[in-house]
């Protein structure tokens, strides 16, 4: 039988960390401070200087990183909160978990990013239904920023607060400008299958404004005021765990020349499909100037279902990302869409397929994926 290949290979990360990952959480051990320790303040700087944040304050998950700014300005009841409705849940799970109303915006075929169009829509129409145009949060979907360039100045025209989630793109650039620096303020999550991911749950929110950093530090930690035990705020109890945050820490220090690897496996990727399937399979689109963190690799295909059985068959692993849309789910189908539905949404949910993706696929393994791949995709036609 042929041996199944993984999805995400973590464990070859691990092989390659080895004795730094081992001696990081000894020292964590040996000093016993596993909540708020210093290696939680030494990440938080190393990933503001690898991004150009000016802040970074970590949590315990990437839903918390999206619910605190949220908190943080006062979003709720009344409000209205921009988000795509092809991702994931947590998108629209975190202003609903505030009272917000998520309003879904359609996407882009070609990038799976939120389409500026549809979200100028969104908006006249959550004013028609008097709610209250708050804020925006584009999603950069399997590794790519959004179109900031374009969203980023129609949401100032709209007066909506830009939270970029980058739970996927984290590691992803526009022009030289990482993902981290765009928008108002910037959610991530460090789940471990994300390009940055640590062994368990975390996340981090990252922002430039000063004000709202501190407001920030309060919120992850019950509200505190200057005194533990003096509460300003209801808040959360959101804050990394030490141990993860000095994993983090050794994995970051190799996340640049992950990023490159992954970027090296998709361009292999997108060429042989392309020589090879170039009429049954759509490549992921990367615009000119943008760097994508490939955390997914993600094709579309017509007969996805019968190409995935061929796969499985050949022990070559496949994923969907997502299902069914947003508008679509039973918990969110009474909230607001924009005027003209999200058609786009639906579409890429019946078509797209993941491939496996990660810093240490090789190339006799990516040859394999391709050949199977290309020969499932041949007998759907």
């Amino acid at each position: 039988m042929t041996q199944p290949l993984p999805f995400i290979d973590l464990a070859a990360q691990q092989a390659r960390l080895g004795d730094r990952l081992r001696l990081a959480i000894d020292t964590v051990l040996r000093e016993g401070t596993y909540i708020m320790g210093r290696q939680v303040a030494d990440f938080e700087r190393e990933l503001a200087e690898f991004c150009g944040a000016r802040h970074v304050i970590s949590c315990a998950n990437g839903t918390d990183a999206l619910m605190l700014p949220l908190m943080a300005w006062g979003i709720g009841p009344g409000d209205a909160v921009f988000v795509p409705s092809f991702t994931f849940i947590a998108s629209a799970e975190a202003p609903a978990l505030l009272g917000a109303t998520p309003v879904f915006v359609d996407v882009q075929p070609e990038t799976f990013d939120m389409d500026p169009a549809s979200l100028h829509g969104a908006v006249a129409h959550a004013r028609s239904l008097g709610l209250r145009p708050r804020a925006v949060i584009p999603v950069d979907l399997f590794g790519l920023p959004s179109d900031y360039d374009t969203l980023l100045p129609l949401a100032e025209d709209l007066g909506l607060l830009v939270l970029a989630d980058a739970a996927q793109g984290f590691g992803g650039a526009i022009n030289d400008c990482r993902a981290g620096t765009f928008g108002q303020a910037t959610a991530t999550s460090f789940f471990p299958a994300k390009p940055l991911g640590c062994y368990g749950d975390g996340g981090a929110v990252l922002t430039d404004d000063d004000q709202l950093a501190t407001r920030l530090r309060s919120l992850r930690f019950h509200g505190k005021g200057q005194d533990k035990y003096d509460n300003v705020a209801i808040g959360l109890n959101s804050r990394l765990d030490t141990l993860q945050a000095a994993i983090l820490s050794e994995k970051l220090a190799i996340f640049t020349d992950e990023l490159a690897a992954r970027d090296r496996i998709a361009a292999r990727y997108t060429a042989a499909f392309q020589d090879r399937c170039p009429n049954s399979i759509i490549t992921p689109t990367v615009p000119a100037g943008y760097q994508s963190a490939w955390a997914q690799y993600t094709l579309r295909v017509a007969q996805r279902d019968q190409m995935m059985a061929a796969c499985k068959e050949q022990g070559v692993p496949t994923m969907v990302y997502y299902p069914i849309p947003l508008h679509r789910q039973s918990g969110y189908a009474h909230y607001p869409q924009a005027p003209l539905g999200c058609p786009v949404s639906e579409q890429l949910a019946a078509e797209v397929v993941s491939l496996p993706m990660h810093p240490y696929l090789g190339e006799q393994d990516q040859s394999r994926i391709i050949d199977v791949v290309c020969s499932a995709v041949e007998k759907t036609i």
